[in-house]
């Protein structure tokens, strides 16, 4: 990731960026309700508001994100529930230092924004880092000609599914009206 782009980053990381709603989705709590806690990564877990949610909900969390503003938000909202998560400052492509297994991996909004190169690269990593069975939450927004973001593509979706088994897909938009997609994978 280029320095401008992590600038960028922790530049809107000084307000209150636009995607952090302090909510967790739908779609996230109907899996917790789902299936029992176990292990889970957070990957661009911004200010923590879902590895919070995870964590009351018994689930043993770590979150990690590039903005280091994000972690020391993430961590004091951590500290002023009296959870117990671990926060890092840290590179979602490499997953440098977390080798898993883990039973869930949540991405909401991080692997859209990589390069086509480090979108492989983290697909590669994220698989060896899933248990067996376990699985792979991923919204993103869909790659197209009319938004500026990178977006998932075709591709990318053909290679994720050559290596995790599809379980359900929900396409839709986000509140700005650009096409969206919810996925859910698990590990064979």
């Amino acid at each position: 990731m280029s320095i401008l782009r992590r600038l960028f980053f922790s530049w809107l990381y000084l307000g209150k960026p636009r995607w952090d709603t302090g909510v967790s989705p739908p779609e996230l709590l109907a899996f917790i309700e789902s299936y029992p806690p176990g292990k889970a990564l957070d990957l661009g877990c911004g200010t923590g508001t879902n590895v919070i949610t995870l964590a009351q909900a018994g689930w043993q969390v770590i979150g990690i994100d590039f903005v280091p503003t994000a972690i020391h938000q993430a961590r004091s909202k951590a500290t002023r529930l009296g959870l117990k998560v671990e926060l890092r400052v840290g590179d979602a492509v490499s997953m440098k230092g977390l080798p898993g297994p883990y039973d869930l991996v949540l991405d909401m909004g991080c692997f859209h924004g990589l390069e086509a190169e480090e979108r492989r690269r983290y697909i590669d990593n994220l698989v060896v880092r899933l248990a067996p069975g376990g699985f792979y939450l991923l919204y993103g927004f869909i790659s197209s000609p009319e938004i500026s973001r990178r977006g998932i593509t075709q591709e990318d979706l053909d290679y994720l599914e050559a290596r995790l088994e599809l379980v359900n897909r929900t396409d839709g938009f986000d509140r700005a009206r650009k096409a969206s997609v919810w996925l859910t994978y698990r590990r064979k």
